[in-house]
């Protein structure tokens, strides 16, 4: 089994984004504490690297960031392909450009994509799509 996390999934257990009621980043860490004690993977992406360099980090803290879980991490590079679907399904659905990208990178690579994300349920058709506290 294999699992690929949205941006907002890592920066949940990057940093603090827990609210009332809504305990993001404590999900966050336990579902990746449950995929390191089932020996499953994570794929991770160059979309997720750019999301998060948008969100402030630069290359050195991601890599420093993913360090700690690297031996779970599979990396996959998204292609001019999955550029060109993403860009054309994002405009069908009325989604973001990366969030169809990175359903069409977790779909490719047979991972259930894991998000709290609502634009994603537009594409259960596209991949498999679970919410963390679904998982753990």
């Amino acid at each position: 089994m294999k699992y690929y996390l949205d941006t907002s999934i890592w920066l949940d257990f990057f940093e603090n984004r827990d609210e009332p009621n809504l305990p993001k980043s404590g999900w966050a860490a336990e579902l990746i504490n449950k995929i390191i004690k089932e020996d499953k993977k994570i794929i991770y992406s160059d979309a997720n690297e750019e999301e998060l360099i948008e969100q402030g980090y630069t290359q050195e803290e991601i890599e420093d960031l993913f360090e700690p879980i690297k031996k779970i991490l599979i990396h996959a590079e998204f292609t001019k392909k999955h550029f060109g679907k993403a860009r054309d399904l994002a405009y069908k659905r009325n989604i973001p450009i990366f969030d169809a990208l990175h359903a069409l990178i977790a779909k490719d690579k047979k991972a259930i994509l894991v998000t709290l994300d609502h634009d994603f349920f537009k594409l259960k058709d596209i991949a498999s799509i679970k919410r963390p506290q679904d998982l753990i």
